[in-house]
């Protein structure tokens, strides 16, 4: 029980590193929360500094998942503190302690775990994601849908209940930081990918 608690705790401490933050800061001495669309995440990495730091965050982000889960099986061993430490891991990424709560959205982190915990559903699911996402070019529709349908292919594929229930989970944090993101995509007002609105001014 010691073990698996310690587990959960590092995993929130290390989800709570914020990459998109640190990158900003190292690159341009900037909040990236004050740029772009004010969120510390990939997607705005790309939009305020570029592909080059964006894919690093992104890689990053979804480290911090991957490990978090891996974290959790040394430890314990045990399906249930796997997924709690990746739902830690993801919360720490959303609300992270040291950058005054104030995180991203956990899409990034939730990839890195659900390629750990359920690689195959997380596979299908991320295919008809970046589908979407090449079709529409919105990525906060192509996370939605992600996180949608990997618990439907965990059902499909018959994983563990303790993974079900912890996508789920998973699921209703994309919906909730993506509240914002889903009225302007029903008011047809969502940036498309690609898109450099709030952008960090080109030096001249």
């Amino acid at each position: 029980m010691t073990l698996s608690i310690i587990a959960i705790a590092v995993s929130y401490l290390l989800g709570s590193v914020s990459f998109s933050l640190l990158i900003g800061k190292w690159l341009r001495g900037i909040d990236i929360r004050q740029h772009g669309s004010g969120n510390a995440g990939a997607t705005n990495t790309l939009r305020v500094l570029g592909k080059g730091p964006a894919i690093g965050v992104l890689l990053l982000d979804a480290a911090k998942g991957i490990i978090a889960v891996l974290l959790g099986r040394w430890l314990a061993d045990d399906s249930w503190v796997m997924v709690l430490c990746g739902i830690a891991a993801i919360a720490g990424h959303n609300w992270p302690i040291y950058f005054r709560f104030r995180g991203g959205k956990g899409i990034a982190t939730t990839i890195g775990v659900l390629a750990i915990l359920a690689f195959w559903p997380a596979l299908c699911a991320g295919v008809l994601a970046i589908a979407l996402i090449a079709w529409k070019r919105y990525v906060s529709l192509g996370s939605l849908i992600f996180t949608t349908m990997t618990p439907v292919f965990l059902l499909i594929f018959r994983y563990d209940w303790s993974i079900f229930w912890g996508s789920l989970l998973l699921c209703a944090f994309a919906f909730y930081r993506h509240r914002g993101n889903i009225v302007k995509l029903v008011k047809g007002t969502e940036n498309r990918l690609g898109s450099k609105k709030g952008g960090m001014p080109r030096v001249r």
